[in-house]
């Protein structure tokens, strides 16, 4: 059984679920010092609802790119790749934007708290709650689907890293564990950081793979694969020349080949645009990312025993 696809899900969901985990633990502790504490199991409510939900959008897209994929043998290369370029712009801009929000992220939901208890009560407290979570658990949704990995092992990274996340928070806030967020968030940071470029390299070779496939059906589509045209077979579709082929070194289909593409796109096939891709990803998206660690979180210890 390969259990590479396991940790993925998992790195993606611990990160966004402590990410969620300080947004409830802040939320509680408010209500613990506006003497609310009835409200609590709104809270408790929005974070069930908000989980529930994500999980839902999960298997319905799933569903869908099932459905589509069957139509056409390029459906699902192409999905594959849409997905992905999604994934990749959504993720790198919750990424950056995160790491510049995180330093007023405590005051943020304070602001937050006061007005749903003005003008909401309960209910405010309850989509506070529901969209901080849901916010977080699409993104793991959107990964997960551009990966394409759906079934149990997928599955149980995401609970395991949901699992990991919820303990980090009772730490934090319900026994007052003082633990380096800041280092914590930087590491998860550069992790997701080269899971994401990783996942530009994927998307190029979804692609490449339909201009193959649609090159492949008749001689007035030949010309779609461009590199064919005018240089030779050893060439990619789209994608210009080999960089390298590790296929009898370090294969991705085989550990730890399969473990370095399941995180970081590693592919034992590498083709000249999909290395530039990712070097212009990492010096553009890695750039502002680096930047903005100015701006990490600065969490005081907050209890809500």
């Amino acid at each position: 059984m390969d259990f590479s696809s396991v940790l993925p899900a998992f790195v993606i969901t611990l990160r966004e679920g402590v990410e969620a985990a300080l947004v409830v633990g802040i939320v509680l502790a408010c209500l613990k010092k506006a003497k609310q504490t009835r409200l609590n199991r709104w809270v408790y409510l929005g974070v069930l609802a908000g989980i529930a939900v994500s999980a839902l959008i999960g298997f319905l897209f799933g569903w869908l790119i099932k459905v589509l994929g069957s139509a056409s043998p390029v459906a699902e290369p192409l999905l594959e790749g849409v997905f992905s370029l999604i994934a990749v712009g959504f993720l790198s801009w919750m990424l950056v934007w995160m790491t510049q929000q995180a330093r007023s992220m405590k005051s943020q939901v304070e602001g937050l708290v006061s007005s749903a208890l003005k003008q909401r009560g309960a209910l405010g407290i309850f989509w506070l709650i529901f969209i901080a979570v849901l916010r977080e658990g699409f993104e793991t949704v959107v990964f997960i689907l551009a990966k394409f990995e759906q079934g149990f092992l997928p599955a149980l990274g995401a609970l395991t890293g949901l699992g990991t996340a919820a303990v980090v928070g009772v730490l934090l806030f319900k026994w007052g564990v003082k633990l380096n967020l800041r280092l914590f968030f930087k590491a998860m940071g550069i992790l997701l950081l080269l899971v994401v470029a990783g996942l530009s390299v994927t998307a190029l070779g979804h692609f490449d793979t339909v201009m193959s496939t649609l090159a492949s059906q008749g001689r007035s589509s030949e010309s779609m694969c461009f590199y064919y045209e005018r240089f030779a077979k050893l060439h990619s579709c789209i994608l210009g020349p080999k960089v390298w082929d590790l296929g009898q070194v370090l294969p991705d289909d085989r550990f730890p080949g399969s473990i370095l593409n399941a995180l970081f796109g590693y592919t034992q096939r590498l083709y000249l645009v999909q290395a530039i891709a990712y070097i212009l990803f990492l010096l553009s998206v890695g750039g502002f990312y680096f930047q903005s660690l100015s701006y990490q979180i600065k969490l005081e210890p907050l209890q809500i025993r």
